[in-house]
């Protein structure tokens, strides 16, 4: 399965499960997340059959949802697979975070104890970059208390400004990634960032393929967070959300 990526910008490795893995070990990464987008209803139940046979040793299994589905049938499509997570990307999916179909979904992963990942800001044409807006993500997180929600690029890719407003300082948790390189960012605003939000909930991500996870995790080391932060964003953090061996 081929991974999908915003028009413009390339892929740094070939996008398939083999070649995942094969990038894990070399950047030294023990156990990450396979997530899966289903970009239109008739795809999810193909995307969660395959994302359920990734290896649970080093992988842990995110599948999809569509709001063109019921939610019985979305919730039977990750039942039947042992699919312990959902990913959401208003961009491919063609959903708005502000579609009351995607609330009564995702209140009931909630209800189902069922971690939710969001892409969040921009990376498309404008239509695109307002299904995914930081405010958008922010109300969900208010009125789905229950959820455990992680927010991708720091709650507002390219919009971080938007995310310091809106995300930065919530219930969510903020992962890391910046495609191409979270590097590019000032280093000082994203420890800034970092600690306003809690260090504690933030776990870091690398968008793997269109950012190298090396390069993503000596970007995290060089921020000069202290060793307790920094074990925590690299690893802590998400394996106590995701109930998972330190």
């Amino acid at each position: 399965m081929q991974a999908q990526r915003p028009s413009g910008m390339p892929l740094l490795f070939n996008g398939k499960l083999s070649g995942l893995l094969e990038t894990m070990d070399a950047a030294g990464i023990d156990m990450g997340l396979a997530l899966g987008v289903g970009i239109k209803a008739s795809v999810v139940a193909r995307t969660n059959e395959f994302i359920g046979t990734v290896p649970r040793d080093r992988l842990v299994p995110f599948g999809t949802v569509h709001p063109e589905l019921s939610v019985e049938e979305n919730l039977k499509s990750l039942r039947d697979n042992g699919i312990v997570g959902v990913k959401l990307h208003p961009l491919f999916q063609d959903v708005s975070l502000a579609d009351s179909r995607v609330h009564e979904i995702l209140s009931a992963l909630a209800e189902e104890g069922l971690p939710v990942v969001c892409h969040v800001g921009a990376g498309g044409d404008e239509a695109a970059n307002e299904r995914g807006r930081p405010h958008l993500l922010r109300k969900i997180a208010d009125t789905i208390p229950d959820l455990e929600l992680i927010a991708c690029h720091y709650g507002g890719y390219h919009l971080l400004d938007e995310a310091e407003e809106h995300v930065v300082g919530s219930s969510v948790h903020l992962e890391t990634s910046w495609p191409p390189t979270m590097a590019e960012l000032e280093p000082e605003r994203v420890v800034r960032l970092i600690r306003t939000h809690g260090a504690d909930r933030v776990v870091y991500g690398s968008d793997w393929p269109m950012a190298d996870p090396a390069r993503e995790i000596a970007a995290i080391r060089a921020l000069g967070l202290t060793q307790e932060e920094e074990d925590g964003v690299l690893g802590g953090n998400l394996a106590r959300l995701l109930g998972l061996p330190a």
